[in-house]
């Protein structure tokens, strides 16, 4: 069965719309559990004596980030593996991101669309996945 996927994504979560030649539909939402950056507890500067010793160095923080967006790209790619079409689009860096990885995972051979598009709720995210593929189809009809 050939199936389509959605997936509108930032750092913080994805959307995942799986569309099937049988017109079935699933959502699914993938959280990341991220932090972009921890700050101070109260966001304010301390006046003790080796304040700075109480704060992570910043390549530290930018070590997590980085690992726990490695295991949310993972959850993303699995999600979306039996896919032979795959639209990313959202408003920041994660869609080139998640595009770069599927193609050094050797899983670029599925037709990528990416597209910038702003934060979207979960039924805007599905209504757009379905236009983009209706267009498509729509344009490969009239091709032939």
């Amino acid at each position: 069965m050939k199936t389509t996927v959605g997936l509108w994504i930032d750092h913080k979560k994805a959307v995942v719309v799986t569309l099937s030649d049988d017109g079935e539909e699933t959502t699914r939402q993938i959280l990341s559990n991220v932090e972009k950056q921890r700050g101070r507890s109260n966001g304010t500067r301390s006046t003790a004596s080796f304040e700075s010793q109480l704060v992570q160095e910043d390549d530290r923080q930018q070590r997590g980030f980085t690992k726990h967006l490695a295991v949310f790209y993972d959850e993303v790619l699995t999600s979306i593996q039996n896919a032979q079409t795959v639209l990313i689009f959202g408003p920041g860096e994660a869609k080139g991101e998640l595009k770069k990885l599927m193609e050094q995972n050797n899983r670029g051979e599925k037709v990528v669309t990416l597209e910038t598009a702003d934060k979207m709720t979960d039924a805007q995210v599905a209504a757009e996945v379905r236009s983009h593929f209706k267009k498509s189809r729509q344009t490969v009809t009239s091709i032939k």
